[in-house]
């Protein structure tokens, strides 16, 4: 069986190419830049690319992580912490994160905290309410909600109740 080689890819065309995976839909500069190095590019080739992308705004760290953040809260209803681990995954600087963060009130980042912990409140099971609370702790922070918003929450639905 023949193996089929690649050619390779011109500088101005793997322009192009990035530009238009950035055109649709947000993307940081860890993820074009790893694109640009499966492609085979020299370090030197990726800056260059890499400049004009970000020089055309193309690439936008701070626009990619408030989108980020707002479709992590808005759909995968996640916390703050999670959400920041994963931009700091993807080399963006911290003090891009926190101005993004900004952008977001307390109230907004643990709206859906509440709906969470009551729905698997109701799904845990546990030998104890004692077990059921620490299950539903554990679940909380995995979502990347901190301890004393979760704590708080719990106290005020056992008010509730």
């Amino acid at each position: 069986m023949e193996e089929k080689t690649k050619k390779p890819v011109s500088e101005k065309n793997a322009y192009s190419r990035m530009a238009r995976v950035c055109s649709m839909k947000e993307c940081c500069s860890f993820d074009i830049r790893q694109k640009l190095q499966k492609m085979q590019f020299d370090d030197d080739a990726i800056n260059r690319v890499m400049s004009l992308l970000l020089k055309q705004k193309y690439i936008d760290d701070f626009r990619f992580s408030h989108s980020f953040i707002n479709d992590k809260l808005r759909f995968s209803k996640w916390g703050r912490a999670k959400i920041e681990f994963v931009l700091r995954q993807k080399q963006i600087p911290q003090e891009t994160i926190n101005k993004a963060f900004e952008e977001f009130s307390d109230e907004l980042l643990t709206q859906s905290l509440k709906p969470l912990l009551e729905k698997k409140m109701k799904s845990v099971k546990g030998k104890s309410e004692y077990d059921k609370r620490t299950k539903v702790i554990r679940f909380g922070l995995s979502r990347g909600f901190l301890m004393k918003d979760i704590l708080e929450h719990l106290g005020n639905m056992a008010e509730e109740d």
